[in-house]
């Protein structure tokens, strides 16, 4: 009870007055508000982290709160879409502290012995989605013990005030076991609002008023309404639970060990209506999660958990996948009968009201029944629960759910027989004491085996490998000990085969275990987690009264300990011995204390194993004792226990080799022993068992050996039977076997692996099992005696597949060496080897019917063999077939029943690949990654499994824990089970008669009923302590095989004469509406259909690629899919026809039936006598969209983006007179990659034509020179040439004037442009001419979705029809210019054009591609040979289509990426895709396929060439034989292609990102420029071709300089580039030997200008903090750092010569830096001197606040060379200017005025011309006497850099990526 002063109740915050935070604590932002709603005081913690903010009581954490009561009531209000954490620090009676944390951060229950964090899942307001999703949550789960994924997290927008109710007691008492004694403290950390907090012993409920307590006396049941300054404001009628959530935790009465605090279906005890049914709510029990069992068990059971009340439970959906109760019989079978059978056993014991107390000291769990309200159920991500789709949802109709159809029988497996040995470790065997059996661990399973009837008997508990096992000396008690993290010690009942107890070892690797006789001290030795010796000693006198182990003492030790046993004669005494010494220890006072014992001579030995001398009467004095320790060396010493002493020596040496018998003796002689590795005892013989795998047997006085056995390992441990007649054997190479002494025979128990086992073959002729191993061996298993038959070992080789023969004794193997052998069992030999394959062997079966062997290795390689001859030979070799990157595996490879098919996961991870067994000709692909189109991530096969013939299916397993049952003719998905397994299914096996599958996951085995028939439809059986390789049933189906760690045999129990039909099982009345199942199985009505395509050729000697021809039924299906689809899309917007001006009608397709075509029959304009100059002027129709239709970018880099510009051109400005130019543009550095389609090339005129930024670039291949067209003022998207070579039409983007967009048509041969059209509103996609140029057709884009239809003669609309959906390429018929195509979203639309007089009819078909691609977008698109389209996906597939029926017939894997250019030209196909790779096709077959269909001589395309360039291929154009051409790619080069060469030449390349900085060369033969990208380019302005291109690697160029001309004429030839990084460093190139010779790093941060002095001596650089270094060119040492423009970057630094006493100062340099904050600093310096002098420092004004600019303009300044002293600065200021400022005179001394602030400056050196550009895409030119001016408008966007060269009759300028080189002709 609390203290008097605190009852009722006390109200923690007022008591501790936190308003005055001086009992209290606060960091952070927490702040004290008023809330409306609650009409008081609230606490609002909020903070980016919770550590951050929060609000503590007490005020330090040495103070305690004191608060004993029960219940803490906690009113707060989580933040919505925030986190919050809350600790509650409470002390036990113990007066331990223990932490308790709920928090919506925390994704899972944890716990610890002082630490308990809950996840805390928030409410949401009644009847929201959030309050109804986490409601059917709830109710789905299958536990109330697990947590929801789904619903952890943030709080919901809607979420609600909390009463939150803790039972602090009953949390400790059942998490813990500890009694609560009272609160210590409080932390409510961010974000939440929080009212008040609240501690008593009464429950206070808030929905119950006062008058209705007293009404139902609810006072009696300590229940009490809610104080009112506790409680939250209801409105008059209004209910308190429909306003707010109430959270009790943990509920009332309940046992349930709850992983999350969460409000539950029910209200709380009293609710509305207080009655006897709300207030006591019956338990029910319930699973709990794994992690909850895995923590909770053992701190359940080290703190000696209580009897608790058993009741049988409702069966749930779900079974655990493992669920090990420490008591109770251990059994392998599955989990949920364990605990079914225990509970139907106890319920007999009670009623329901009362059920009886149980000592058997498991955990036990109850929940409240749930609501009697039905839900829908959801599906859930756990594996274990179950959910079915059928006609309806899925409802649980009522909270009493009767016993469910289930599996039956149940358990239907039954584990018989384990083959495995170890583990951990070899050295444990024991006998029982009647001497009938052995004890061993087989990894993590105990086995008990009859030595002469051979049964096991399984102790099954242990997750982990067992690694040490002791007796008792009546065997009554087993104790075990695991590896692993996770060290836990197991005492168990062995005759009644069950666990009493679990607990911690402390230890965290125990190596050792040492039960005394009497079985009341247990004691173990290991290594702690610091790598460090432990003893620990265990008090077990209670554990088989239902007692706790207590544990008596532990000691840490600095030796080494191998063994350690406890005197059979003391409890209290121990002996141990290890390396170098021998210890007797002592349990005395709680205390574990230890002395060494003198060795002398013998202190260097290691010793190995020790025994007591054989008997255990208790009158025998200790002293009488004789203790024996074995060494590694051989020695053997007799220690007297009482003197603590050694007693005698002897050291067993091995027989002498001379010919003599072997005879092993004692002696002292030199030589090397016989190194021991264990000893045993009897009272006449001593055994032991040494390294050179032998066991002896030696009289007392080891004189000699007695008898002996040769083990091909060495022997790990030896143990002599009670009787003194048989000696237990075990060997390193995991074989166990005893010695019988009075036959003086050996007899082995027991061979195994070495380590995992990687598969396993069955023969049903012999009964006979072959499995492999990562020990290198095959071996051979009788199954019938389960003893192993043969032993294969290939040297320097490890077998990772098997096979039998089905029909004779032979035997295939195939090794990690790619080799393939077969073996004959009947001679022991080998047969033949095959070397097919240079790589790991991951698939090795034969055929059913034998006649076939089929292997397949991990390059992708399949071999098919005939082996109607004992030795096989090999049929056919594929390659690239099998998937690479599926992972390694047993069963790679499948046959069916009928041996007529072979199926495997190829080419790919994610296609299934079904072929003709015996020729390998394929006949079904199947590409599972589409068949779920609501994943995000792409699904990939890992197994697969045939169905019996009959039944037709193929199963295949994949990455996302799915069963795929697939058709297996036509690849359709027929059902789908999910979830599988936690992780991915890697074995399947489906038994004869189809009724049952197997399947294998992690570390369990699942049995299903095939056709998911039932409620629950598997059943979950564990024992396998590493994950299971393979599964599957043996021949006569009576069993079933598992491999991993060992070989697991089980009894199959629904044998052929007992399996009942479906109608016969076990059934009731169900709670699921009919057609929704409660399996783990989700069935779908699909039509989806696999691709059938060829698979991807190998570069080298390509293959045939196999093509599966569509079938007819297909092509019906599609296009009946097609009608009901395009119908369904587009009802609402085919209803309406918009019209645009009258001259013609824009329709809105609507699709009819596959075999009919639509008519549209626009009006064309009457005025023809128009020239095509004023036709174009204006838009003549306009075309809309339907409004559904949203403007979304199709998943397609083939369809064209702008580039994003800021800029934009203004519509007046100074344009010079025609003729009257001074600029003349002389050369375009660059190609726009971002086009599309944008470069043309006639091999039959030469005409060639490139596009960069808004000029059209048409280059002389032979002379290199370059004339530009100039007619756009957007980026150019695309181009497209006349077949007659005479017409260029180009599209660009709308002026900003303009409302659509450019296209204009240009005369080829006069270069001009004859007329400019406009009607596309946002970007032209494609262009292209009919075959006769009579039509020109021009498509939108994504945002238009416009086709349009241009006379050529007058350049006229013709046609205009909106498309629902983008479409991304056009091209019409070579054959026919009424045809023509294009492609768009999973569809070709085929449109013929009729013209009668004036109309003109456009008849359209749309024509969806196959099923089998899914829903891919067609990219490309070009005709072929007669009636052939070809067309590009985004997937990588190139589909055919015939024009003449309209319908695909073939597809191909032609790429990985998407195909965005394809040309054709006869038999020959050119792709280009986003892999950045173009490649030739043959593609002769096609066409004899198209008109033969199966009867094709040839179905194959083959891969003639490939290439890889340097970016995505955007434009191609080739001659007519597909030989030579040019291609175009995104890092904006042009390369030449010659494919009878295989070469590649760059023809014009360019920057793809921004270009920094530009500069001449001193004798103007070069440029260089610099770009983000980090390159430095030299370029010849003679060729205007790339010479040198220098790359940093992640660092972008910011700035450079070249060398000015060296004043020593031998030093002429080294010419020299500086440049900038960002990353501070600065680079000096040698462009002469093309190679950096100086790094240096003078900055800390980016660069942002740099200069050569006059000299080239010196560097000087800039950087983005405003600091300037100067450097020296030749050793890189910084020699000086200027501070003075510190904070702002440097925007220019310049050099120039002066006088050496001009302007007062001594140097013959002058030199400049400005820096962003409109500053220049002018500077006179002499180097030589070390001399550098501030010569002015100039200011500039500017307004505060800048007014339409997102960003300030750069500060620049320069020497003015025609006015020596006298600078030029433009830059921000009170006004756009250029200004003039003379240096001896201090002031400005003239004005220029400017139409925009500048970007960059340069002054010619030669004549009075200024240049400056500016961001809104001019160049302007100034001629400074008298400031005439000329614009010039050539760029698409801001031009940010300018640059003359050192004559002054060139000029370089940059936009972007684009550089353009100007000359000077009117100067």
């Amino acid at each position: 009870m609390a203290a008097a002063w605190q009852r009722p109740y006390l109200n923690v915050f007022k008591h501790f007055r936190v308003e005055e935070w001086k009992r209290s604590a606060r960091e952070g932002d927490v702040t004290a508000l008023t809330d409306t709603r609650l009409k008081g005081t609230v606490y609002r913690i909020r903070g980016s982290s919770p550590a951050s903010s929060y609000l503590q009581l007490p005020r330090t954490g040495t103070q305690s709160l004191g608060l004993a009561g029960r219940y803490l009531y906690l009113l707060f209000r989580p933040l919505p879409r925030k986190h919050f954490v809350i600790h509650l620090d409470v002390t036990t009676e113990e007066h331990q502290v223990v932490r308790i944390s709920f928090s919506t951060l925390f994704k899972e229950f944890k716990s610890t012995a002082t630490w308990l964090q809950f996840p805390f899942v928030c409410g949401a307001a009644a009847g929201s989605v959030n309050d109804s999703t986490a409601r059917t949550s709830r109710r789905d789960k299958p536990s109330l013990g697990e947590v929801s994924p789904g619903l952890v997290g943030a709080a919901p927008t809607d979420v609600r005030w909390t009463c939150l109710v803790l039972d602090l007691r009953s949390i400790l008492s059942l998490y813990l076991n500890r009694h609560y004694s009272h609160l210590k403290s409080v932390k409510l950390c961010a974000n939440l609002l929080v009212k008040n907090l609240c501690t008593s012993d009464l429950v206070f409920d808030p929905g119950v008023t006062f008058s209705e307590a007293r009404q139902a006396d609810l006072a009696c049941r300590g229940i009490a309404p809610m104080p009112r300054e506790m409680a939250f404001p209801v409105p008059k009628g209004g209910r308190w639970h429909d306003l707010y959530d109430y959270i009790r935790f943990p509920p009332r009465g309940s046992k349930l060990l709850y992983d999350s605090i969460q409000k539950s279906c029910l209200g709380p005890a009293a609710g509305d209506q207080v009655s006897e049914d709300t207030v006591h709510q019956p338990p029910q029990s319930v699973t709990l999660t794994k992690a909850v069992r895995d923590r909770l068990s053992l701190v359940h059971q080290i703190t000696s958990p209580k009897a608790m009340p058993h009741r049988c439970p409702v069966i749930t959906k779900s079974i655990p996948e493992v669920h090990l109760t420490a008591p109770g019989p251990p059994r392998a079978g599955p989990a949920v009968e364990q605990e079914l059978e225990k509970n139907e056993r106890l319920h007999s014991m009670g009623d329901t009201g009362q059920s009886p107390a149980v000592s058997d000291g498991s955990i036990h769990v109850y929940a409240h029944q749930r609501s009697e309200r039905t839900v829908q159920a959801m599906h859930s991500s756990s594996e274990e629960s179950m959910y079915g789709k059928g006609p309806g949802p899925g409802v649980l109709a009522s909270r009493r759910v009767p016993a469910c159809r289930r599996l039956l029988p149940d358990p239907i497996l039954k584990l018989r027989t384990i083959i495995g040995f170890g583990g951990c470790s070899t050295k444990w065997a024991l006998w029982t004491r009647n001497n009938a059996a052995v004890v061993y661990p087989c990894h993590a399973v105990i086995v008990t085996l009859q030595i002469q009837t051979g049964e096991q008997r399984f102790f099954i508990g242990h997750t982990d490998k067992v690694s040490a096992l002791t007796f008792n000396g009546s065997s009554t008690l087993l104790a075990s000990a695991q590896a692993g993290s996770l060290s836990v010690v197991r005492v168990w009942d062995f005759p009644m085969g069950t666990c009493l107890s679990v607990f911690k070892s402390h230890i965290r690797s125990v190596l050792s275990l040492s039960f005394s006789y009497s079985g009341t001290v247990l004691c173990g030795v290991g290594k702690d987690g610091h790598g460090k010796t432990m003893v620990v000693v265990w008090n077990t006198a209670q554990v088989s009264r239902g007692g706790e182990v207590a544990m008596l003492a532990k000691a840490h030790t600095d030796v080494d300990i191998q063994a350690l046993k406890i005197a059979f004669f003391d409890d209290t005494r121990m002996v141990s011995c290890g390396r170098d010494n021998i210890r007797l220890w002592r349990v005395r006072n709680g205390a574990l204390r230890s002395c060494a014992l003198n060795l002398g001579e013998y202190h260097s030995l290691e010793f190995s194993d020790l025994a007591f001398e054989e008997g255990h009467v208790a009158e025998r004095e200790p002293e009488d004792r004789t203790l024996f320790v074995c060494s590694r060396s051989g020695h053997v010493l007799e220690v007297d226990y009482k003197n603590v002493c050694v007693r005698s020596a002897r050291r067993l040496l091995p027989a002498q080799p001379q010919g003599c018998p072997r005879q092993d003796q004692a002696g002292s002689g030199a030589g090397p022993g016989i190194a021991i590795n264990s000893i045993s005892l009897s009272s006449a013989f001593c055994a032991t068992g040494s390294e050179d795998g032998y066991l002896r047997l030696w009289p007392l006085d080891f004189s000699a050996v007695v008898l002996e056995a040769e083990h091909e390992a060495p022997v790990s441990s030896v143990c002599i039977s009670r009787d003194s007649r048989k000696v237990l054997c075990t060997t390193a190479a995991g074989n166990l076997g005893y010695l019988d002494i009075q036959s003086q025979d050996y007899n082995t128990l027991m061979r195994s692996h070495e380590d995992s086992v990687l598969a396993f073959s069955v023969e049903g002729i012999w009964n006979q099992m072959a499995t492999v191993s990562q020990d290198s061996t095959i071996r051979v298993w009788d199954l019938t005696s389960m003893q192993q038959l043969y032993d294969f070992t290939a040297a320097e080789e490890m077998p990772c597949a098997v096979a039998f023969h089905p029909t004779q004794q032979i035997l295939a193997c195939g090794f990690d060496s790619g080799m393939v052998r077969t073996f004959s069992l009947a001679d022991s030999d080998l047969l033949v080897e095959h070397k097919q394959h240079r790589t790991v062997i991951i698939g090795l079966t034969f055929s059913p019917d034998g006649n076939f062997m089929f292997s397949s290795c991990l390059q992708g390689t399949l071999a098919l063999y005939n082996c109607m001859v004992q030795k096989s030979h090999v049929l056919r070799v594929l390659g690239n077939v099998v998937a690479r990157d599926a992972g390694k595996g047993p069963d790679a490879l499948v046959v069916s029943g009928d041996s007529r098919l072979l199926a495997f996961v190829g080419p790919s991870k994610h296609v299934v690949t079904v072929m003709e067994a015996c020729s390998l000709d394929e006949l079904l692909r199947v590409d599972i990654s589409i068949l779920n189109s609501n994943s995000t991530a792409l699904d990939s096969a890992v197994r697969v499994c045939f169905a019996p013939v009959p039944q037709g299916e193929l199963l295949v397993s994949t990455s996302s824990n799915k069963i795929l049952v697939l058709d297996v003719k036509t690849g359709r998905l027929a059902r789908e089970v999910s979830p599988v397994h936690k992780l991915s299914c890697c074995s399947l096996a489906l038994s004869k008669d189809g009724q049952y599958l197997l399947t294998a996951g992690d570390k369990v085995i699942k049995v299903w009923d095939y056709q998911m028939r039932f409620d629950i439809n598997f059943q979950v059986y564990i024992g396998h302590s590493e994950p299971v390789r393979q599964v599957a049933f043996t021949p006569d189906q009576r069993q079933v095989i598992s491999v991993g760690d060992a070989i697991f045999l089980w009894d199959f129990l629904a044998l052929p004469a007992e399996r009942s039909p479906p109608g016969r099982a076990h059934s009731c009345e169900s709670a699921l509406l009919p057609g929704a199942e409660g399996s783990s199985e989700k069935l779908k009505d699909t039509s989806e259909t696999p691709r059938q395509t060829v698979p991807l050729p190998l570069l080298s000697s390509p293959p045939c690629l196999d093509v599966s021809s569509v079938h007819q039924a297909g092509h019906q299906s599609i296009s009946s899919e097609s009608d009901e689809e395009e119908k369904a899309g587009l009802r609402d917007s085919s209803e309406t026809v918009v019209n645009g001006d009258t001259g013609a009608s824009v329709l809105v397709l609507e699709s009819v039936r596959s075999e009919e075509l639509v008519a549209v029959r626009p009006k064309v304009r009457q005025e023809s006598s128009r020239s095509p100059g004023e036709s174009a002027n204006e838009p003549s129709k306009e075309t809309k969209c339907p409004k559904s239709q949203c403007s979304i970018r199709p998943d397609s880099y083939r369809h064209f983006t702008p580039r994003f510009k800021a800029s934009v051109l203004p519509q007046s400005f100074s344009s010079p007179p025609a003729g009257s130019e001074v600029l003349k543009l002389k050369a375009v550095i660059g190609y726009n990659g971002n086009g599309r389609g944008n470069m043309v090339w006639n091999p039959d005129t030469g005409f060639f034509a490139y596009t960069c930024g808004c000029i059209i670039v048409v280059e002389d291949l032979h002379s290199g020179s370059q004339n530009h067209w100039l007619g756009h003022a957007e980026e150019i998207s695309t181009l497209a040439v006349s077949h007659d070579a005479q017409v260029l039409a180009s599209a660009s983007g709308k002026r900003n004037e303009d409302s659509h967009c450019q296209i204009c048509i240009w005369n080829i041969q006069h270069g001009v442009c004859t007329a400019n059209l406009f009607h596309h509103k946002t970007q032209v996609q494609a262009m292209a001419f009919s075959q006769d140029d009579r039509f020109l057709v021009t498509l939108g884009d994504y945002s238009d979705r416009t086709i349009a239809l241009w006379n050529t003669y007058t350049y006229e609309l013709m046609s205009s029809t909106c498309i629902s959906e983008p479409v991304h390429d056009v091209a019409f018929s070579p054959f026919s210019h009424r045809e023509l195509a294009c492609v768009g979203k999973g569809a070709v639309m085929f449109w013929l054009l009729e013209q009668q007089g004036a109309d003109v009819n456009l008849r359209v078909h749309r024509a969806l591609t196959p099923a089998v691609l899914g829903p891919v977008e067609l990219t490309s698109l070009c005709y072929g040979d007669d009636a052939l389209l070809y067309s590009g996906t985004n997937s990588g597939q190139i589909c055919v289509w015939d024009t003449e029926t309209n319908h695909c017939f073939m597809t191909w894997e032609a790429d990985e990426g998407e195909i965005g250019v394809l040309l054709c030209r006869h038999n020959r196909l050119l792709s280009g895709s986003n892999t950045k790779r173009i490649r030739l096709w043959e593609v002769t077959a096609v066409q004899e396929l198209r008109l033969k269909g199966p009867d094709a001589r040839s179905s194959s395309v083959l891969l003639q060439h490939e290439m890889t360039l340097d970016g995505t291929i955007v434009s191609a154009a080739f001659d007519d034989s597909l030989e030579m051409g040019i291609v175009g790619s995104t890092a904006g080069t042009l390369w030449y292609i010659n494919w009878m060469e295989n070469t590649s030449i760059r023809l014009i390349s360019g920057h793809k990102n921004k270009v920094t900085e530009v500069c001449f060369s001193p004798d103007e033969t070069h440029c260089v420029t610099c770009g983000e990208d980090g390159s430095v380019r030299i370029w010849s302005l003679g060729s205007m071709e790339l010479v040198v291109q220098f790359q940093v690697l992640n660092q972008s160029c910011q700035c450079l300089a070249w060398e000015p001309r060296p004043i020593v004429a031998w030093e002429a030839e080294s010419q020299h580039v500086v440049a900038g990084y960002s990353d501070g460093t600065i680079r000096v190139f040698n462009i002469s030997r093309t190679e950096m010779e100086l790094k240096m790093h003078p900055h800390a941060a980016a660069l942002t200008a740099i200069a050569y002095s006059t000299d080239g001596e010196i560097i000087l650089s800039g950087s983005k903090d405003g600091l300037v270094a100067v450097s020296s060119s030749h050793t890189g040492m910084t020699l000086r750092v200027l501070a003075d423009h510190k904070g702002s970057p440097i925007t220019v630094l310049q050099c120039i010569r002066k006088q050496y006493r001009d302007f007062g100062v001594e140097g013959s340099e002058l030199w400049l830096a400005t820096s962003l904050d409109r500053r220049v600093s002018v500077w006179a310096s002499d180097w030589l001197k070390d001399k550098c002098e501030l010569l002015d420092w100039l200011s500039f004004p500017a307004p505060a606040s800048p007014e339409g600019l997102g960003s300030l303009p750069p500060s620049l300044a320069a020497f003015c060379p025609w006015e020596p002293s006298t600078l030029v600065y433009v830059g921000f200021g009170m006004q756009k200017e250029a200004l003039f400022y003379s240096l001896r005179k201090k002031q400005i001394v003239e004005k220029i005025s400017l139409p925009y602030f500048a970007t960059s400056l340069s002054l010619s050196p030669a004549a009075r011309f200024m240049a400056v550009s500016f961001g809104e895409r001019l160049l302007r030119l100034l001629h400074c006497p008298t400031s005439d001016v000329q614009d010039y408008a050539c760029h698409d966007d801001a031009v940010h850099l300018c640059r003359f060269a050192p004559s002054g009759c060139r000029l370089l300028t940059a936009s972007h990526s684009t550089v353009l080189l100007w000359e000077l002709i009117g100067s």
